[in-house]
């Protein structure tokens, strides 16, 4: 059985999955199952997940071929396995993803869920209506004005101290996964809403000392343990932004709105190793998978903008 260190780390993920990713309760069993497998294989060789390398996972992909495991179940396998060492990495458990560059068995590469630009302003738009009050909608619109701005990822967004944006300031010192720090510019919408929220929250903050109540160091505070909005809140706030936006919530997640920001920028012209920077990826190779969308949208622009393109 898989020992105490890996199953923390497959607990720690899968509630991850649920939080930032929204995967539905079938999918986090299916992870579970996968990851049990692995330790379980790694431990009978005297290895767990933070020592297992390219080679012991390429050893385990062929224990799984042997098994006459269908190709659907190995890939998904790898995607697991791919996941977690993503996921590990970010938090600065590896120093590396030991599965990135394998290749699954006969399955191609899937490419990040996303919105149109029309859909994320519906979004926007719908965040600024959707409160039970003005307080509400104002915290509802600046968050989503920030996400869309910055791409943070969403631990990163509700961790945000107050102090990081007082000032009007144009760009936002964040520190991310592993401890690491990366400078993001604002857009003009998320400054003007962040204006807005810091001037409610200000009045909330003074009334609250008045009556004896130590204000929050945290941007968008909470009433929970943490002392700031939860992963699983914002990500109900969003389900319910893309319902009144007329968008399906299963396509909408805080990490969608991520891929967002980045798909965008990509299609209309940044720079790779600028999105690079801005997500807050080590390695390229995580955002290299934009390159995609990027090819998508120059197929479309020769088949509908150029003078010669065939009219169907």
């Amino acid at each position: 059985m898989a020992d105490a260190e890996a199953s923390r780390w497959i607990s720690t993920f899968l509630d991850a999955c649920a939080a930032e990713l929204g995967a539905a309760r079938n999918t986090q069993l299916a992870y579970g199952r996968d990851l049990v497998d692995f330790a379980d294989w790694l431990a009978r060789r005297g290895m767990g997940f933070a020592e297992a390398g390219r080679e012991a996972v390429e050893d385990y992909l062929v224990h799984c071929d042997a098994q006459g495991l269908s190709k659907a179940t190995r890939a998904r396998r790898l995607s697991s396995i791919r996941q977690l060492y993503r996921f590990a990495f970010e938090e600065g458990w590896r120093q590396d993803n030991p599965a990135l560059r394998l290749t699954g068995p006969g399955r191609a590469q899937s490419l990040p869920k996303t919105l149109t630009e029309a859909e994320v302003i519906r979004l926007m738009e719908a965040a600024r209506t959707r409160g039970r009050n003005p307080v509400d909608r104002l915290r509802d619109t600046a968050l989503f004005e920030l996400l869309y701005a910055t791409g943070l990822r969403v631990s990163e967004l509700v961790g945000l101290p107050v102090a990081a944006v007082r000032g009007n300031p144009r760009m936002i010192l964040v520190r991310g996964k592993g401890d690491k720090e990366r400078m993001v510019p604002l857009s003009g919408p998320a400054r003007t809403a962040l204006a807005d929220w810091l001037a409610q929250r200000d009045a909330d903050d003074d009334a609250g000392r008045k009556a004896g109540r130590t204000p929050s160091r945290f941007l968008f505070p909470g009433e929970g343990r943490e002392g700031h909005l939860t992963r699983q809140h914002f990500h109900s706030l969003v389900k319910d932004v893309a319902v009144l936006a007329g968008i399906s919530p299963a396509r909408v997640t805080p990490h969608v709105l991520r891929h967002a920001f980045a798909t965008h920028l990509l299609a209309n012209g940044a720079d790779l190793m600028v999105i690079q920077t801005l997500l807050g990826h080590a390695d390229v190779a995580t955002t290299e998978i934009y390159t995609h969308v990027l090819d998508d949208h120059l197929k479309d622009l020769v088949l509908t903008k150029h003078p010669l393109a065939r009219k169907s």
